[in-house]
């Protein structure tokens, strides 16, 4: 897993006590990370997978900064993104990037899948089913740019088969 856990310590708000609070708040970790391994995947890329590491980072860029916005209006401070973060692999070529795209989507998917099933509200009940799709695309897209079949979970961010 891309942890959302910096390498080194850093002093950073504490998780809050609400569930569906604390679950937003470890999705914008994991997506501090998920944007980190990102800078990876575009150096090892191949120049044809060059619009979809853009838009991925985009997309996470985005979807971190409502999430935040979101935590902010419950008075929670966001945690904060780290100098670094540990790779769950070595990435020196292009399929190494794939794979580290596609754990690092799947891994983004696990989070946004909690949020939705802690949230109490309609707005985080929402944003995560949209978080949670848009995961399930793109590790879908970086499936096929490795071949692998299927390129898709019937669960995404679950553990059933």
């Amino acid at each position: 897993m891309t942890s959302p856990e910096p390498t080194v310590e850093t002093d950073g708000p504490p998780r809050p006590p609400d569930a569906d609070v604390a679950a937003l708040f470890d999705a914008v970790a994991t997506e501090h990370a998920v944007i980190y391994g990102y800078g990876f995947v575009s150096a090892h890329s191949l120049p044809e997978n060059n619009k979809l590491v853009s838009g991925a980072m985009a997309e996470h860029r985005e979807r971190r900064e409502a999430a935040i916005e979101m935590l902010e209006e419950r008075s929670v401070d966001p945690p904060l993104p780290a100098a670094g973060y540990e790779l769950p692999m070595e990435v020196d070529n292009p399929t190494d990037a794939a794979n580290l795209a596609v754990r690092m989507e799947e891994d983004a998917a696990v989070a946004w899948r909690a949020v939705l099933e802690q949230a109490t509200s309609s707005e985080y009940r929402e944003f995560a089913l949209k978080a949670l799709t848009q995961a399930a695309v793109a590790t879908a897209r970086w499936n096929k740019v490795l071949g692998a079949t299927p390129v898709n979970e019937p669960f995404p961010g679950g553990t059933e088969q």
